[in-house]
């Protein structure tokens, strides 16, 4: 059963899940996809201050900044701010200015452990959340950006470790949506069986698997729609049975029966359940 999506708030921010490799150069085209970012500009209303938050890179940092900065000063970004940390300790209160000034946000691809690790829990991203309630603020992310935002969060298992019960490791994320698994480069890198486990593990939760050039933009909280020339992949495991995840120490191959799967295309809308009541 459903519980009503009113005995939450409602937040006036906005997300834009990438699932990666998204087009950064214009080719010219009306149909260009390069759109998923000039929409992301376009949702940050004005003025169009964004903050580009490159911490989940572990190289080449400054080349992965300059290419987005490149990219969203083209489409008609007025300031850019550039946020990067290696360490915990680094991320100070000065930031938090900073994430109060700026309406956009893009979380960078990389590794999203290390995205968590450093800023769960912090003053920036608490600020960053109560401004995703309040304000009517765009908060993007690609590859690890994206998974991040989502708890549960995998971090780990991929290849044939993918298909041994228990070998697909998750963990908090950002919460930016509860109850959700956030999976990208989806189609291209064959992720369908992870994400099969982290529904087994917890059948109230939905997986979101995002193909690349491909995103979903969730407003309300619970409001998505599908942007880009791939597909999104649902995977909903309310109804499911028959898993085999609690044996996971006889190294078995994941088992489970009756998943309901959608994939949906450029356009399509659906709405996020919410099964748990909301709490403190």
């Amino acid at each position: 059963m459903n519980i009503k999506a009113s005995s939450a708030p409602i937040p006036n921010g906005k997300l834009m899940v990438i699932g990666g490799a998204e087009q950064k150069e214009s080719n010219n085209r009306p149909e260009s996809h390069q759109d998923l970012l000039l929409h992301f500009l376009e949702l940050c209303g004005k003025p169009k201050h964004i903050e580009i938050i490159t911490t989940a890179g572990t190289e080449a940092i400054e080349e992965t900044y300059k290419q987005y900065d490149d990219c969203f000063r083209k489409l008609g970004a007025k300031s850019i701010g550039h946020i990067n940390h290696d360490l915990r300790e680094q991320v100070s209160d000065d930031l938090l200015e900073r994430i109060n000034l700026a309406n956009g946000f893009f979380f960078t691809g990389g590794d999203q452990l290390k995205l968590t690790s450093i800023y769960g829990g912090t003053k920036m991203m608490s600020q960053l959340k109560q401004r995703y309630i309040e304000d009517k603020i765009i908060i993007g992310g690609t590859s690890a950006g994206a998974m991040a935002m989502s708890t549960p969060m995998i971090f780990a298992g991929s290849g044939e470790t993918e298909m041994v019960a228990g070998e697909v490791k998750i963990t908090t994320g950002f919460e930016f949506l509860k109850d959700v698994c956030i999976d990208t480069h989806f189609v291209h890198r064959g992720r369908f069986v992870r994400m099969a486990q982290v529904i087994a593990t917890n059948p109230a939760c939905i997986g979101i698997g995002i193909e690349e050039n491909t995103a979903i933009i969730i407003s309300e909280g619970l409001k998505a729609q599908v942007m880009g020339c791939g597909v999104v992949i649902i995977i909903d495991g309310e109804r499911s049975r028959g898993s085999n995840i609690t044996r996971f120490d006889e190294n078995r191959k994941i088992t489970i029966r009756d998943l309901r799967v959608s994939i949906l295309s450029d356009g399509e809308t659906f709405e996020l359940p919410v099964r748990n009541p909301p709490h403190l």
